[in-house]
């Protein structure tokens, strides 16, 4: 298997778990999670911006604070939204000027996760 095809498999693994952990905590506080996916409803709704773009800056603030669940699992729905990796790598481009040298180390881990979510 090439390292390719193992990242991929790998980032993928990743995103999953993430998504069994937090299933795991929602069922253990369903009053905060009702609460928090209102709130997630409300704010990611499309309004004077696009899904595309709030993905996007959710990417670069994941980056920002050094979030490596959040950058996996918003990569994953930025792909889903048909993000081209031109918008992304530009997005980490916003990430870096704000966060400087530590958003360069998981701006480069943000890119290699898109890669390796995005193949086919």
């Amino acid at each position: 298997m090439s390292s390719s095809v193992a990242s991929k498999a790998s980032k993928k693994d990743q995103v999953d778990a993430i998504d069994q952990r937090i299933g795991a905590l929602a069922k253990t506080t369903p009053k905060v999670f009702g609460a928090y996916g209102q709130l997630v409803q409300s704010v990611m709704k499309t309004g004077a911006l696009d899904d595309k773009t709030k993905e996007l800056m959710a990417v670069a603030i994941s980056v920002s604070v050094r979030c490596e669940d959040c950058i996996l699992y918003h990569t994953r729905a930025a792909i889903k939204l048909g993000v081209s990796e031109a918008e992304y790598v530009e997005s980490l481009g916003v990430a870096i000027e704000l966060g400087g040298g530590p958003s360069v180390v998981y701006g480069a881990r943000a890119l290699e996760t898109f890669k390796a979510l995005s193949e086919d």
